[in-house]
């Protein structure tokens, strides 16, 4: 097991100014920026939260690596993740710091980031569940379409294209895509969960990721069909379709 570096020899520039908090301030004053910025007591070498003017916009933070120089930023929007990125140009946060902390628009703050920081959701102040539910299929969506996992891909578009699916809230458990009701998503019943294949192979039905296979079949859209006949009555009942997305 490697021993961790210490942190003066990967950020002596962070070091000199005493803190992550403190090197990013100094890299918005070259940029002429003030950042809302507080030391994290437990680790200011690598850790600097950022406090935002909007109230639903919160644990947000810069993190630093430990065992290569670079940078994670992080920005949740009512307990959903927002922004999200990796960078190791130190130079190139403030410009996303301050947005995200001025409220400005998810778009304006991707064009203003010199490096892949968009979860693909939209921002729901209200917390609306059913643009909640729009906004977290938009990210699995993008998600999808960035793995490199055909599969994997076919069954989200294929899902997202039944109404009786894209209303609910979609989730996944090691990949295997499982849905819940948009009001209620952590506390509603398991009642089935879609593993795609790598590769050839089947799509497998479970009423729970990791429970026992009940269908083997070819296609995504076989698999969306038994999904669709699994969603429990409760479900469909009084519900109505969901905005496809804000894309």
């Amino acid at each position: 097991m490697s021993r961790e570096p210490d942190p003066a020899v990967l950020y002596p520039d962070v070091v000199a100014h005493g803190s992550l908090a403190a090197a990013l301030q100094a890299a918005a004053d070259d940029q002429g920026m003030f950042l809302p910025l507080a030391v994290t007591p437990s680790d200011p070498l690598r850790h600097a939260t950022i406090h935002s003017v909007v109230p639903h916009r919160h644990s947000s933070y810069v993190t630093a690596w430990h065992h290569k120089r670079r940078w994670s930023l992080r920005g949740a929007s009512n307990n959903r993740v927002m922004i999200c990125g990796n960078t190791a140009d130190l130079y190139g946060l403030p410009r996303v710091i301050r947005g995200w902390a001025e409220g400005a628009p998810l778009e304006e703050i991707g064009q203003a980031a010199s490096f892949d920081l968009l979860t693909g959701r939209f921002e729901v102040p209200d917390n609306n569940p059913a643009d909640v539910t729009a906004s977290e299929w938009q990210c699995m969506r993008k998600d999808a379409a960035t793995v490199g996992w055909p599969q994997y891909q076919a069954l989200i578009e294929t899902a997202h294209a039944e109404p009786k699916l894209r209303r609910l809230y979609p989730y996944t458990n090691h990949w295997a895509l499982g849905f819940a009701a948009p009001d209620l998503p952590y506390n509603t019943p398991a009642f089935v969960s879609i593993e795609p294949p790598r590769g050839t192979g089947d799509y497998t039905i479970r009423q729970w990721w990791n429970g026992p296979a009940l269908h083997h079949v070819p296609t995504p859209a076989e698999a969306v069909a038994i999904a669709v006949g699994r969603i429990p009555a409760d479900l469909l009942q009084g519900s109505s379709d969901a905005p496809a997305s804000n894309a």
